[in-house]
C-alpha cells in the first residue's frame, strides 16, 4: 500500500465525515477499493474499526457545540451491533461483486434523497427543506396524528375537501 495515497485518503476521509456527518465509510470503502486496490470485503471490514475512531472524534466535537441527541445514539448504538453481526456474516458468504453493486446502489440511492432534499422546496418557517414526498410524518405538525394546526401557508384539506385554493371564500 501506497503509504502517501493512504495517508491522503486518511486525512480527506475524515475531513468529509466531519463536514458532512458520515463516520468516514461513504469514503474509506471507496477509497480503499478503487485506490488502493483493496477487496470489498477487506475494505468494508478495515472501515468498520477506522469509522470508530473517526466517529468518536466526530461526536466529542459535535457535543462541544451542543449537536448530539444521546437518546437517539444510544438506541441506535445499542441496536446496530446485532446488525452488524449479521451484516459480517452476510459479507463473508455472498460473491465480493454482488457486495460491490449492492455498496454502488445504496450510495446512488441516498445521492438521489439528499439530491432532492437539497434542491426541493424549503419550510419557510423553519428554513430546513420540506419533505419532497409532500407527506407530513405522523405527529409532524399539521398531520392528523399530531393534533397541531399545519403551519401557516400549509393548510391541510380534510378527506374529500377541495384543495384550499378551490374553497370558496366567506366575508
Amino acid at each position: 500500500m501506497d503509504l502517501a495515497l493512504a495517508m491522503v485518503v486518511c486525512g480527506l476521509g475524515g475531513v468529509i465525515g466531519g463536514l458532512i456527518g458520515v463516520g468516514g465509510g461513504a469514503v474509506f470503502v471507496p477509497a480503499m477499493t478503487i485506490l488502493l486496490s483493496k477487496g470489498q470485503v477487506e475494505a468494508e471490514a478495515t472501515s468498520l474499526l477506522m469509522i470508530a475512531l473517526v466517529s468518536i472524534v466526530g461526536a466529542w466535537r459535535q457535543r462541544s457545540y451542543g449537536n448530539v441527541n444521546a437518546r437517539d445514539a444510544a438506541m441506535i448504538g445499542l441496536l446496530s451491533p446485532v446488525g452488524v453481526l449479521v451484516g459480517v456474516v452476510i459479507a463473508n458468504e455472498v460473491p465480493e461483486r454482488a457486495l460491490r453493486i449492492g455498496f454502488a446502489a445504496l450510495a446512488l440511492y441516498m445521492a438521489w434523497r439528499l439530491l432532492r432534499r437539497a434542491f426541493g422546496p424549503e419550510d419557510p418557517e423553519s428554513g430546513q427543506p420540506a419533505d419532497p414526498s409532500g407527506d407530513d410524518p405522523p405527529g409532524a405538525a399539521g398531520s392528523p396524528a399530531s393534533g397541531a394546526a399545519p403551519p401557516a401557508g400549509r393548510e391541510s384539506a380534510g378527506a374529500g375537501d377541495p384543495p384550499p385554493a378551490a374553497r370558496p371564500t366567506t366575508p
